[in-house]
């Protein structure tokens, strides 16, 4: 089975990769959702999840059977121990496997050059300038809530299910009617109000 790595800090957005991690650990995706952090001490989410990563940065091992690497938002994106990170989404890019940001992990995307070349957006364009010194793209930012341009997958704060729309289309676990059937009920419900 592929691995879906999804990188975990403390105060990391829990729900921005709830809807996709579901859909991705169902039997017979193909796919297992681990957890990746800068160590293996226990994270606590912004919803006061406590999670054990399953791999650290130190112990990455690039003979693993990498699908994508997810990265959900949070609160501490910008501490310079988490720029850590960098080491894996630097792997990923270089074996052309997917990389897929939300909210302020955008902002860490953005301040290490990975968004200067792609189209793609974030929490809104002043707020990505503003959080991200170095970044260099604004000629690729696009006003939406989440954006695919090749292996690179980004969206704002508020669009968790148009980013797990991208991630499971990306990886071919839903595709055409069915992924628009699954859109429109997480969107809209069953029973539209």
């Amino acid at each position: 089975m592929k691995e879906v790595l999804i990188f975990i800090t403390d105060g990391f957005a829990d729900w921005e990769a709830s809807y996709v991690s579901s859909e991705l650990n169902k039997p017979g995706t193909g796919y297992r959702v681990k957890t990746i952090a800068i160590d293996q001490e226990p994270k606590v989410s912004m919803g006061g999840l406590t999670v054990l990563p399953d791999y650290s940065v130190k112990e990455f091992n690039p003979k693993f059977d990498i699908a994508m690497l997810i990265i959900p938002g949070g609160t501490q994106w910008r501490e310079a121990k988490n720029q850590q990170a960098k080491v894996i989404v630097d792997y990923c890019v270089s074996q052309d496997i997917p990389v897929a940001a939300i909210c302020d992990a955008t902002t860490f995307l953005g301040n290490h050059g990975y968004l200067d070349n792609h189209r793609h957006t974030g929490n809104t364009l002043p707020y990505l300038k503003q959080g991200a010194p170095n970044y260099r793209g604004v000629q690729h930012y696009v006003d939406g809530q989440s954006v695919r341009d090749e292996n690179l997958i980004t969206a704002n704060g508020s669009g968790a299910l148009e980013f797990s729309r991208h991630i499971l289309e990306r990886l071919g676990v839903l595709e055409g009617d069915g992924l628009n059937e699954w859109y429109e009920i997480f969107k809209k419900g069953y029973f539209p109000s």
